[in-house]
């Protein structure tokens, strides 16, 4: 049985959005609920964590340095350092009840971050693309929670999922568009729900299972063949870090939990690693650049 191990022991209300950045050995993620972005230096066990004045929901490392985030008021660079946020661009000024909720960046350095209804009723959500120039493009609409994305290793084709559907999306994509979109899996009753996911370097992907206790692998042709026990209800995303890339990251979340289940399962909300003998791919950095500070 593979072994499923604390690394941050916590009460996120929702975590969520892990990302490895190898050059600092660092595992960073966020609690959109209770904002924050945490980061854990994983060699010394350093912990630390970053109050923001609003929800977060994605975030990715720059290639300049500083971090790039999806948030509630739109795209922004944030230097957690000085704690400075410098506004990018909010492609829905004009749907106050949406916010951003999940997002990665491909193999040409660009940020996907997909939005959703915040009550989780309206199919008001959409999946946007920032740019290295920091225009910023909306590439697909209609969904209520928009949860992914994530790439295959050759950054051809791309995997998003409409969370209260339970559907998980596969695209492909060639010369900057989405085309052939089609269902790849749709999650039974008693699984949960889809959430966030990561794809490994021989392809497969790892689905988190929201109200459901693990996650699912599967292979490119949608088959499901392999499952990580996750003792946290709601798990939320997973990213592959770790010196070999081997460490399987998982967020979790105590959103949504009554009493009784929190006491029966008081992990919920903390990020746990695990070893599944598979690796992941270096994660690309988002490309352009805050012209506030360079």
């Amino acid at each position: 049985m593979i072994s499923v191990n604390v690394q941050w022991e916590m009460k996120a209300t929702l975590g969520e959005g892990p990302v490895w950045d190898a050059a600092s050995g660092c595992l960073y993620f966020v609690d959109i609920l209770d904002p924050h972005i945490h980061r854990l230096e994983v060699a010394s066990g350093e912990k630390n964590s970053f109050p923001m004045d609003e929800e977060v929901g994605a975030i990715a490392i720059c290639e300049d340095g500083g971090i790039v985030a999806a948030m509630r008021s739109g795209f922004a660079f944030i230097d957690l350092d000085t704690g400075t946020i410098t506004p990018i661009h909010d492609p829905e000024p004009d749907l106050p009840g949406n916010r951003f909720n999940d997002g990665k960046v491909d193999a040409l350095g660009r940020f996907w971050a997909g939005t959703m209804d915040y009550d989780c009723e309206k199919e008001t959500g959409a999946l946007y693309r920032l740019n290295t120039d920091l225009s910023v493009e909306k590439m697909d609409s209609g969904y209520v929670c928009l949860n992914g994305p994530a790439f295959s290793p050759g950054g051809t084709r791309i995997y998003h999922t409409d969370s209260p559907r339970r559907v998980i999306y596969a695209s492909d994509l060639a010369d900057g568009a989405l085309s052939h979109k089609q269902r790849f899996v749709t999650f039974p009753a008693g699984w949960g729900a889809p959430d966030g996911m990561t794809v490994d370097s021989t392809g497969g992907l790892w689905v988190c299972h929201w109200d459901g206790a693990r996650i699912t692998r599967f292979t490119a042709d949608g088959t499901a063949d392999q499952t990580v026990d996750v003792p946290a209800r709601n798990v939320t995303s997973c990213c592959f870090g770790g010196e070999n890339l081997s460490t399987l990251y998982i967020t979790t979340a105590r959103y949504g939990l009554d009493e009784n289940t929190l006491k029966a399962s008081p992990l919920n909300g903390s990020v746990f690693g695990v070893e599944t003998g598979f690796c992941g791919f270096p994660s690309p950095r988002f490309q352009g650049r805050d012209l506030a500070t360079n």
